[in-house]
């Protein structure tokens, strides 16, 4: 909105890193500050029209019941137009459909759709599914991107501190991405709780974050999005990091990039 609309003049409300975010007044104090948000960017008609800000309120969706879970609505139809398929590449399992799956819950969202826990029904296994709609991938023109993240989620599998990706499909109207599921929660949240780590405990998560950011310099990614909220702990403490949207691929140690990228606050 900032970039679209200069002039709008929209801030959201500050978030608590530190201390406890379930406190009454902070919570208040919040849900008042996402309220004012809304009804500011709502307030102003050209806003309103703006489709990345119809989609995220569901404000052209008024009426429509919503179904739980999400992941499988309108999920089986088939593939019957050549404009519906994106080449997935050799992460593509032609076979795989949603039925394969037991949809437990919601644990992420972003901008094109949504991660889910799920069951595999045959080899029992808990897997991070991320959802997402090809709608809003070809609106904004972001194919390029969302293969580049899945080349390099392919190329993470082998790197023990990096999200990998098994395999993916697709139905008419959304992508599945087959990914880990790292069960520890975000590192976030643990700094968040704990207020400071130890500086054993720092240099330990240090260590095996350069590890995993130098796998991806030799192979010529740069990831670009490190945050607290995009490394995952295991079930072992060992960190794990998430989110690839943001990499970009054969960039030499010499090459520089001009993109703007990151999360405005």
């Amino acid at each position: 909105l900032k970039k679209q609309f200069p002039e709008l003049n929209v801030k959201l409300p500050s978030k608590s890193i530190f201390g406890n975010t379930l406190d009454g007044v902070f919570i208040k104090q919040r849900r008042n500050g996402l309220n004012s948000f809304i009804q500011r960017v709502v307030s102003d008609p050209h806003v309103c029209q703006h489709p990345d800000v119809q989609a995220f309120l569901q404000m052209d969706h008024r009426g429509k019941k919503r179904s739980q879970p999400a992941a499988q609505t309108n999920s089986n139809h088939n593939l019957n137009n050549d404009s519906d398929t994106i080449n997935l590449g050799p992460s593509a399992n032609p076979q795989a459909k949603t039925t394969d799956f037991d949809f437990l819950k919601v644990i992420g969202k972003g901008s094109f759709g949504k991660v889910l826990l799920a069951k595999h029904k045959t080899d029992g296994k808990f897997y991070a599914v991320k959802v997402l709609q090809k709608s809003a991938i070809l609106k904004r023109r972001e194919q390029k991107h969302i293969m580049a993240e899945r080349n390099v989620l392919l190329k993470n599998v082998k790197h023990p501190f990096l999200v990998g990706l098994h395999f993916s499909f697709q139905t008419a109207d959304k992508l599945y991405f087959i990914l880990d599921y790292v069960n520890g929660g975000e590192l976030f949240l643990h700094l968040q709780r704990e207020r400071c780590f130890s500086e054993q405990r720092a240099r330990f998560y240090a260590a095996e974050i350069a590890s995993a950011i130098g796998h991806l310099h030799s192979l010529n990614i740069v990831y670009r999005d490190l945050k607290p909220e995009n490394i995952l702990l295991d079930s072992k403490g060992h960190i794990v990091l998430t989110d690839f949207g943001l990499c970009k691929e054969g960039i030499e140690p010499k090459d520089t990039t001009s993109t703007f990228c990151g999360t405005p606050e």
